[in-house]
């Protein structure tokens, strides 16, 4: 059982579950990590987006008129933490393909595990829309907290952070910096090794994702 934390969700869902552990598994190809990511990201989106405001709507179904529901305001905006975070994004565009999307290139210096900014692009009106942020892999929190802050900056007041993994470090670091935004994970592992990776983990996200070292 995970440890629980203020303003964090594990989504210990069977499925999400099921499919994280392939994930971790070492012998899954980059295809099916690929796959599972995407499927995952679908399941993580569902509890992230559980409090969205809804609004009355009237429609005609084939044998009546009725009053139906809709997301209530302005699109969804995912922001994506690359490159990376590209591969929970297209899951999440699957389940609401209509969101706006913003990238955020952040790389993490392999001496000092902090993180170098060289690309950032939103919609503007980020103050008017429920905006996730997306990571697989919440580890240091460096890089979380820095695009949380480029978002902030741009205006973006509701925000919500999405990975696929999380460690008590990286947990406490970014609730530090950033407690006003929730965390939804679909696990919280042991601790972080030395050179900042999440243990167990599942190695590198990206390079398993996209088949590079």
């Amino acid at each position: 059982m995970s440890q629980k934390y203020e303003g964090v969700t594990v989504v210990d869902h069977p499925l999400v579950e099921h499919k994280l552990t392939i994930m971790r598994n070492k012998e899954t190809s980059t295809r099916g990590f690929r796959q599972l990511l995407r499927e995952i990201a679908g399941l993580l989106t569902y509890e992230a987006t559980r409090d969205l405001p809804l609004e009355e709507l009237q429609i005609e179904t084939p044998l009546t008129a009725m009053t139906g529901r809709k997301i209530a305001g302005k699109k969804l905006v995912y922001a994506s933490i690359l490159r990376a975070g590209n591969g929970l994004l297209e899951g999440m565009l699957d389940l609401v393909p209509s969101a706006r999307v913003a990238h955020i290139g952040l790389y993490r210096d392999p001496e000092t595990l902090e993180p170098v900014e060289y690309y950032f692009k939103a919609p503007d009106d980020l103050s008017e829309r429920t905006v996730i942020c997306v990571d697989p892999m919440l580890a240091t929190a460096n890089s979380a907290v820095a695009a949380v802050e480029k978002l902030k900056g741009r205006g973006a007041k509701d925000i919500r952070f999405v990975c696929l993994l999380a460690a008590p470090e990286g947990i406490e670091r970014f609730r530090a910096a950033h407690p006003d935004v929730p965390v939804f994970t679909a696990a919280i592992d042991s601790h972080l090794n030395d050179h900042g990776y999440i243990v167990p983990g599942l190695g590198d996200a990206g390079d398993r994702m996209y088949g590079t070292k």
